[in-house]
C-alpha cells in the first residue's frame, strides 16, 4: 500500500479497479469473508488489495462515493482488519474526511439557493448517505458524522418548487440519475440505493447506535409518513411505487399498477427493511408490523418473485434473500420471515443452476451471491459484516 491518493478523472479501468459495485474492492469482500472464516489464505485477499491500488487512488469529491474510489477501498480495507493496511487507512481517512466536508459545504450551498438536489448529493451509492455509512463504520470522526446527520435532517424539510410544495429530497434528476426531458419537474425516489430509504435506514441505524442530532427522530417520522401516504395494495399485501413523477405527486396517485421487481435497490425488500429499522429505532410496534407484513407478503407472492431474472444482490435473488435474512433476525415471532428463508435460498440455487454462474462482482456478480449463500439461516452472518454498505445490517 504505497500508492498515493490523488484527485483524478475516472477512467474506465480505474472505475473497475476501485469500484465496490463491480470491481476489485467488492470482489475483495468475498475473499475477506472466506479468509476470516479460514476457507482460504490471506494472500488471495492481498492480491485483490494490490489490484485496487494499481493506479493512484481516486479521491475527487465529484467522482467518489461509498461505491467508488477512496471510500470503496477504505471500506474493503477496514473489513479486512489487517495490520499492514492500517497506515493506508489513516491516509484514506484524511482524504475521505476532506471529501465529506466539501460535499457537505456544496449541499448546504444548494439548500441556501433553494434548488432541488441531484440524487448523487445524498444517495447511498454516490452521495452523503454512503459517506456517512463509511464514517460510522470506521469510527473516529464523530463530529463529521453528526454533520452528515444534520444535513440529512435538513434534507427532509419541505421545499417550494414553483407552485408545488415538495419534500426536500425531491430531485431535479430523472431515475437515470441526471435531468431528463422524460421527467419534467424531476422525481421522488423511494428506493434504498438512490432514494430516500437510504437516508431513512442510515438515520435509523445511527439512532440505534446512539448517534443522534436534534430533529433526527422527527426526520425519520417524516419519511415514514410519506411512505405511508404512498403505500398501495391491501393491508395484508402492501407495496410501494419505485419512483414518483411531479404529476403523480400533485394528483396523489401512482401510475404503477402493481408491485415491481422485489429488489434491494428499488423494491419492497429495501423499502421494508428501511422502515423496519426506523420502527426499531423509534420503538414503534405498529410500523414494525407494517414493514414485516409487507416483506412477508412480497416473498410469498409468485407474481412479484417471477419478476426476478438474475441472482444478483442489487436487483436479483441475493438482494431479496439478504434483506429477508436481516429483517428476520430483528422481526417479531409471528412475521414468517425466518420460515421463508430455506425456500428463498432454494429458489436462488435453482436459478443459479439454470442460468450458470454470473460474472465476478459484488452487486451484479458472483461475489455478492457467494456472500449471501454463506448464510443458510438467520443470525449466522459471515465475518465480517460485509452488508453494512447495503444498509441492511442494523
Amino acid at each position: 500500500m504505497t500508492r498515493g491518493v490523488t484527485a483524478v478523472d475516472s477512467a474506465p479501468l480505474m472505475q473497475q479497479e476501485q469500484s465496490l459495485y463491480s470491481g476489485a474492492p467488492g470482489i475483495a469482500l468475498r475473499h475477506i469473508a472466506d479468509a476470516q472464516a479460514g476457507r482460504e489464505e490471506w494472500e488471495t485477499v492481498h492480491a485483490w488489495v494490490t489490484a485496487m491500488v494499481r493506479h493512484p487512488v481516486n479521491a475527487d469529491p465529484e467522482a467518489c462515493g461509498l461505491f467508488e474510489g477512496a471510500p470503496a477501498i477504505a471500506y474493503a480495507l477496514h473489513l479486512a482488519d489487517r495490520p499492514p493496511y492500517a497506515s493506508a487507512l489513516l491516509t484514506l481517512d484524511h482524504h475521505i474526511a476532506t471529501m465529506t466536508r466539501l460535499r457537505l459545504r456544496a449541499a448546504h450551498g444548494r439548500i441556501d439557493r433553494r434548488e432541488l438536489p441531484r440524487l448523487r448529493e445524498y444517495d447511498l451509492i454516490s452521495g452523503l448517505t454512503g459517506l456517512g455509512v463509511l464514517l460510522l463504520t470506521r469510527g473516529g470522526h464523530d463530529a463529521l458524522l453528526l454533520d452528515v446527520l444534520r444535513y440529512l435532517v435538513k434534507l427532509t424539510e419541505p421545499v417550494r418548487a414553483g407552485h408545488d410544495l415538495l419534500p426536500g429530497w425531491w430531485t431535479g434528476d430523472g431515475p437515470e440519475l441526471r435531468p431528463s426531458l422524460r421527467w419534467p419537474g424531476g422525481h421522488g425516489n423511494l428506493g434504498m440505493a438512490h432514494g430516500i430509504c437510504g437516508p431513512l435506514a442510515f438515520m435509523a441505524i445511527c439512532m440505534r447506535r446512539g448517534r443522534t442530532v436534534p430533529g433526527q427522530a422527527g426526520a425519520i417520522r417524516s419519511i415514514c409518513t410519506t411512505l405511508d401516504q404512498w403505500c398501495l395494495g391491501t393491508g395484508e399485501r402492501p407495496w410501494w411505487p419505485e419512483v414518483l413523477s411531479r404529476s403523480e405527486w400533485k394528483t396523489r396517485s401512482s401510475r404503477q399498477h402493481g408491485p415491481g421487481r422485489p429488489s434491494w435497490c428499488y423494491g419492497t425488500p429495501g423499502i421494508a427493511r428501511a422502515q423496519q429499522l426506523a420502527a426499531l429505532a423509534l420503538g414503534d410496534a405498529r410500523l414494525q408490523h407494517h414493514a414485516e407484513t409487507a416483506l412477508a407478503a412480497c416473498v410469498t407472492d409468485e407474481q412479484q418473485l417471477a419478476q426476478l431474472t438474475d441472482a444478483s444482490l442489487c436487483h436479483g435473488w441475493a438482494g431479496l434473500v439478504r434483506a429477508v435474512q436481516r429483517a428476520a433476525a430483528d422481526a417479531g415471532p409471528d412475521s414468517g420471515l425466518g420460515a421463508a428463508l430455506p425456500r428463498l435460498h432454494s429458489r436462488m440455487r435453482d436459478h443459479l443452476e439454470q442460468s450458470g454462474p454470473p460474472p465476478p462482482g459484488l452487486m451484479e456478480g458472483a461475489d455478492g451471491v457467494h456472500l449471501t449463500q454463506l448464510d443458510a439461516d438467520v443470525n449466522t452472518a459471515p465475518i465480517p459484516r460485509w452488508d453494512t454498505c447495503l444498509l441492511l445490517d442494523g
